[in-house]
């Protein structure tokens, strides 16, 4: 029989402790009370209980806001051109501008095309002229929006505290987000739909609400509300925006909770300038297309910090500055679906997988002892290693357990045989054959190995397609399933081959039990 050198077999016992250890703490039940490196698995949203929620980027919100933003531009590369123009307007997803003189035509369209990329300026024959995005350049910030929602909901939810979340984009505009333990979703959802987009804006001292409802308001300034219900009218033009923001915290002035912020270097400097020129002026705090706060600027703010203040309490104070600290989203979402699923459930579930398991288990066993003997023996003491080792292995890595992943925990333990079965088999035929007790133990393992790889391979490709293309319940599965391979197969062949080693190096026996 072939020997194991000494380093090898440490090596073996080492991974088996290593994996026990780490399986430990599944069976010892609270978690806060173990080290975040020695943890046990996590449970999904079917097996804990928590919310599921499905969103809509609102897109078509976004292509608005851009078509407003090129209007601007528009009317600006005009003016600098001086050329004159007629009913100039943004629509959903369109500009529209006529222009009468030919020549003036042609030179404002050079111009139109430089305002972004992916614009495609279009010529009628009325003298009007469309400036939309291309298909191409629709679909590549239809991703951008998309990729950046998933970004900023996922600062915003691990702010929280929820523990794993599974966030992850579903058709072209769509979010799914599960939220494991999390049996209030009415917060999240709270959290999710403020889209927290801020800018700070000069109001115009120089006109009132009443004439601007009066037609009295220019290009370059706009009507906004106040969370007061006062009607200010504000620059265009922002002063500096949030993406400026690098830190956000809740304070207190004078009893008085506050959101107090810093700006990065660009904005800092921009910040200061505004306020220093400005002084005696007041600058209106936009959160959200609504003004929070618009206080009077008494001195120069040259420091790159300041405080939003308002009606605010300590806890909205508090989620303000969440919002800000985590980003604005780049488009308003829609929550289309809420499901939550109940801890009982979860429970249940878990409860009737551990019984699957423990069925499973109990037949395999019995099978392997009845057909094997002593052989079976050793290897029901691989089969529990084997499911130590996946928990261990799983644990390591933090992965989620979902009831589908305990569904290919069920399927490995099934699996976990297979090799023993060839080995086995294989001996067998040897001893048929009349070769000795050593030889035909050694026969056994170097001759299945090839059909033993061979099986694993093609199931192990499985899970890995099952890992790369599938999502949510399948990936569950197809992790447990690739970990559950290679841990079989590493029970089955190198820790049954130590067994049966010993085994017939103490004993000497004359006969395979098999």
């Amino acid at each position: 029989m072939y020997k194991l050198s000494r380093s090898r077999i440490y090596l073996i016992l080492a991974i088996c402790l290593a994996g026990i250890f780490f399986a430990v703490p599944n069976l010892v039940g609270d978690k806060t009370k173990l080290p975040k490196w020695w943890q046990p698995v996590n449970l999904g949203l079917d097996l804990q209980g928590g919310s599921n929620l499905l969103l809509e980027v609102k897109i078509d919100d976004v292509i608005k806001e851009r078509m407003a933003l090129i209007e601007d531009s528009v009317r600006q590369a005009l003016r600098e051109n001086k050329i004159r123009y007629q009913n100039l307007k943004a629509g959903a997803d369109s500009v529209k501008v006529k222009i009468d003189n030919i020549n003036a035509r042609s030179k404002a369209i050079s111009a139109f095309r430089k305002i972004d990329d992916g614009l495609q300026v279009e010529e009628g024959s009325d003298g009007m002229i469309e400036i939309r995005y291309t298909e191409q350049a629709l679909n590549e910030l239809k991703l951008k929006v998309v990729d950046q929602s998933i970004e900023i909901v996922r600062r915003r939810i691990d702010e929280t505290g929820t523990n794993e979340p599974s966030i992850q984009s579903q058709g072209a505009d769509r979010i799914a987000v599960q939220l494991p333990g999390e049996q209030n979703p009415e917060r999240i959802k709270a959290l999710l739909g403020k889209t927290a987009k801020l800018s700070f804006n000069l109001v115009d001292s120089r006109t009132s609400a009443a004439d601007a409802r009066r037609g009295k308001l220019s290009n370059t300034s706009r009507l906004i509300n106040s969370a007061e219900g006062e009607t200010l009218v504000i620059s265009r033009k922002s002063v500096v925006n949030g993406e400026h923001l690098v830190d956000a915290r809740a304070a207190f002035q004078d009893g008085i909770p506050v959101v107090s912020f810093k700006f990065d270097s660009i904005g800092g400097k921009k910040f200061g300038e505004a306020t220093q020129n400005n002084v005696g002026e007041r600058l209106a705090i936009v959160l959200d297309n609504e003004v929070i706060s618009a206080p009077n600027i008494q001195t120069a703010i040259l420091g790159g910090s300041g405080q939003i203040s308002g009606n605010f309490t300590l806890e909205s104070a508090q989620e303000l500055a969440l919002l800000l600290r985590s980003g604005a989203l780049p488009a308003p979402l829609e929550v289309l679906e809420e499901r939550t699923v109940g801890a009982g459930l979860g429970s249940d579930s878990i409860k009737e997988g551990i019984t699957a398991s423990v069925i499973g288990l109990i037949a395999v066993v019995a099978f392997m002892i009845a057909a094997y003997g002593l052989f079976g023996i050793f290897t029901t003491i691989t089969v529990f290693l084997n499911l130590f080792l996946m928990l261990g292995v799983l644990s390591i890595i933090g992965a989620t357990l979902t009831l589908p992943g305990i569904a290919g925990i069920i399927l490995t333990i099934g699996m976990a045989v297979d090799a023993n079965v060839l080995i086995f088999e294989r001996m067998r035929e040897e001893v048929k054959n009349g070769r000795s007790t050593r030889d035909a133990a050694e026969a056994g393992f170097t001759e299945a190995w090839a059909t033993i790889v061979d099986s694993n391979l093609t199931t192990l490709v499985a899970a890995f397609v099952l890992l790369y293309f599938g999502s949510g319940p399948v990936r569950g599965f197809a992790v447990t399933l690739a970990i559950g391979i290679a841990t079989s197969m590493f029970t089955s062949v190198t820790v049954t081959r130590l067994i049966i080693t010993g085994w017939l190096q103490k004993y000497k026996p004359t006969k395979l039990p098999i």
